[in-house]
This record gives C-alpha cells, sequence and structure tokens, in this order.
C-alpha cells in the first residue's frame, strides 16, 4: 500500500478512536436518528429493521448503478484496503450509506444528488473521465482539491462539504455497529481492536495493554436476532 493511502487510514482510524467509535457504545459514531430508526426490539417486539437490510454487496435503496460506483470509489480511495487491514469496499460501506440516505438520512438525498453531479463535472473538466475510471492516483488529487476546496464545478453542496460528509460518512459505515449495514464481519471493530460485547472478560483480558485479540463476539444486529419471537 502507498505512503500516502497508509496515512489517510492512520488518521481516520485515530479519529475513530478519539471519537469513541471503538470504545464507546455499540453504536459507535451512529446519530441518534439511525438508532431511532433500528430501536432494539422490546420483549416480543419485530425486528424487521434489520431483517429488510440488503446484503452487503447490495445496493439500491437510494444509488443507481453509476452513483453506487462513484461511493464506493471515492471511500475505499479515503479508508483505502490493505492486507490484513479491511478498507471501506471490505466494510460495506457502500451499503451503510445507500440504506442512511433510504431511511434516517433521506433529508440529505439532494446533497449527494448534487455533489455527485459536481463530482462528475469535475472530473470530466479536469481530466476528461468520470472518478471511477481515474487512476488511484488521479483520484487522490481530485479528492485533494475537494477537502482544500479547490475543485471547481460545486455551488451547492461546496466542494468541501462534499468531502466532510463523505468522510463523516465512511467513518460511520466503517466503524459503527453492523446492523445498520457497514462494518461486515466486524471489519472496522477487528481494525481499531474493539472487542465488541464479550460474553465475559478474563482477569487477563482485563490487565492487558495490547490491543484486543479476540474476534468480536455480538453486535446489536446477533442480538436484536436472538430477542425475535421471545415475549
Amino acid at each position: 500500500m502507498a505512503r500516502h493511502d497508509a496515512s489517510r487510514r492512520d488518521f481516520l482510524v485515530r479519529a475513530a478512536v478519539s471519537a469513541g467509535a471503538a470504545a464507546g457504545a455499540a453504536a459507535g459514531l451512529v446519530p441518534g436518528a439511525i438508532a431511532q430508526n433500528h430501536e432494539m426490539p422490546m420483549e416480543g417486539g419485530s425486528a424487521s429493521a434489520t431483517a429488510q437490510h440488503p446484503s452487503g454487496s447490495e445496493h439500491g435503496a437510494f444509488f443507481n448503478h453509476a452513483d453506487a460506483a462513484t461511493i464506493a470509489a471515492f471511500t475505499e480511495r479515503l479508508m483505502p484496503s490493505a492486507p490484513d487491514k479491511p478498507g471501506a469496499r471490505d466494510a460495506d460501506v457502500l451499503n451503510y450509506i445507500d440504506l442512511a440516505l433510504a431511511g434516517a438520512y433521506a433529508e440529505m438525498q439532494d446533497f449527494y444528488r448534487r455533489g455527485l453531479a459536481s463530482l462528475d463535472a469535475h472530473c470530466r473538466a479536469a481530466y476528461k473521465e468520470s472518478f471511477v475510471h481515474l487512476t488511484p492516483e488521479k483520484q487522490d488529487e481530485v479528492i485533494t482539491a475537494l477537502e482544500a476546496g479547490n475543485a471547481t464545478g460545486f455551488e451547492w453542496p461546496s466542494a468541501r462539504e462534499f468531502f466532510s460528509i463523505l468522510r463523516t460518512h465512511t467513518m460511520e459505515g466503517m466503524f459503527a455497529d453492523p446492523l445498520y449495514g457497514g462494518n461486515r464481519d466486524f471489519a472496522g471493530w477487528r481494525l481499531v481492536g474493539f472487542p465488541g460485547a464479550q460474553a465475559i472478560f478474563s482477569p487477563s483480558d482485563l490487565q492487558s495493554k495490547s490491543a484486543f485479540a479476540r474476534a468480536p463476539i455480538v453486535g446489536l444486529q446477533q442480538i436484536a436476532k436472538s430477542t425475535v419471537g421471545k415475549g
């Protein structure tokens, strides 16, 4: 993995840890609106919100194919994968954003539509290609221009606003509980050493200063499934 990729990954991981994504409650970075839309079922209740989620590789709750490909490529450059280190594609960040825009983030649909259209216009003006057809190096140039507010063709959202929201949603998709459609197979939690819910922590677990090595055991989705039909 290139040094630039490693630096970006390290920055986002540090930001996630400092925000409490790896050390807080199981909902992690997910805002209250999403948490409310996916409440844990009460006794005898239903877990239909989780049952209706597409499988990780799917999209289509909000994005069309072209926009999904752009978001997948963009978020992967924000959080690139490497050997033994999952990235945005591994964690299904696309699926998380797609579901959020069809639900709790529905008020941001026009923000994404306009932002993606402006991104495409900028890439075609500067490189004669859409974002997904650019080399990783040129994709990074585009992202750098967005972050600095130097990308042309943006009005609302501004280039910087579009970058900021996509970075935030990438972090949410990486580190929030898998219930919300991202963090597939606890990829983000494994990356930062967050154990999830464990049946028991041994004395040596509690005393260790090393990253927790045992796999995350239980997230909200597993708890929801286990309570369905109980009353």
